[in-house]
């Protein structure tokens, strides 16, 4: 892309929040569960989408908003999707507990194995580009090596099911947060694994009786943030014990059941969160103050990623199968 080029020598500036829509996307028939840049700076004009509709689409987000390409490998719904460390590979899973692994350019499946559970969240290891954990509707979260097709190791939590699973840096420790919250306890909602040894470090990180949906790293410092169904975002350290922030909490949107995403600019200044209303909140990452709100979508926004590259370039995506790239 173009307009990428001029960016990719130069240091990340400032990110600023978005004004205006670009590309109003809208090729899928079913709301849109997962939405990623391609992680290969020079090929992040791409755009990754994971749909009900039992698809996965490729798009050129940045210069002209075209779907590139549609995968239909998928019997049902999919409900995640991640590009390779490479940016040649997808890897997707959905309720048809069906894993594949497809060359974006043949459209080719370069393994497709069948899990035991339905899928509802991937992700790669950050440093070991052939090994992805795979969780969903299991008490067991996997690990998986693509040279083999093989399940490499097996992580058991006393749950029915994973939202997330966030890697922590280098990729010794990861978290999964989980749906096991009962009125008497709410132990296990954030897990801490160990990955080498499959050991649990912790399940005593979130003491409120919230689930939490989705879980993003900051870029820069050792802190994590989960998105609550309490309405909102709590701050955690990166290293253990784990402890929660309890001056900071950026509330305000609305999660109400929905698989919320949210994430830190590239930049780390701002925390982005979609919202249940159609909206995206712009936090300020240090005071938890809302800079900005977006009426964004008219149904529930899921996701809202910043580019890698590009300052201030944003994705959203909604229920309505609707996706949004603004600046």
């Amino acid at each position: 892309s173009e307009l990428i080029k001029p960016y990719l020598g130069s240091k990340y500036k400032l990110t600023e929040v978005p004004k205006s829509l670009i590309f109003h996307i809208s090729k899928h028939s079913g709301p849109v569960n997962e939405i990623q840049w391609c992680p290969v700076r020079e090929q992040s004009h791409m755009l990754l989408s994971a749909s009900m509709d039992k698809t996965v689409k490729v798009w050129d987000a940045v210069d002209t908003g075209c779907c590139l390409k549609t995968y239909s490998c998928h019997s049902c719904a999919v409900r995640a999707a991640r590009w390779s460390s490479c940016g040649r590979r997808i890897l997707s899973g959905g309720f048809d507990s069906m894993l594949h692994l497809t060359d974006v350019e043949t459209g080719k499946q370069i393994f497709s194995s069948k899990n035991e559970f339905r899928i509802s969240v991937l992700k790669f290891h950050p440093t070991e580009s052939n090994i992805f954990i795979c969780g969903g509707f299991s008490p067991e979260v996997k690990a998986w090596d693509i040279r083999t097709s093989k399940v490499v190791r097996v992580y058991k939590a006393a749950v029915q099911q994973t939202l997330d699973i966030l890697f922590l840096p280098e990729g010794r420790e990861f978290l999964t947060s989980t749906d096991a919250v009962s009125r008497d306890s709410a132990d296990r909602t954030i897990i801490a694994w160990d990955f080498q040894s499959a050991a649990k470090i912790s399940n005593q990180i979130f003491h409120e009786r919230y689930t939490c949906p989705s879980l993003t790293l900051h870029p820069k410092e050792s802190v994590f943030v989960a998105q609550t169904n309490g309405n909102y975002m709590a701050l955690f350290s990166a290293q253990r014990p784990y402890r929660i922030n309890k001056k900071k909490r950026y509330e305000g949107h609305k999660v109400e059941g929905f698989a919320v995403g949210c994430e830190f600019s590239p930049d780390g200044t701002l925390l982005v969160t979609g919202s249940s209303d159609g909206k995206v909140f712009f936090y300020n990452y240090h005071t938890a103050r809302i800079i900005r709100t977006l009426s964004a979508h008219k149904e529930a926004c899921v996701s809202a990623i910043f580019h890698p590259v590009l300052p201030s370039l944003l994705a959203t995506c909604d229920w309505a199968g609707e996706i949004k790239i603004w600046q």
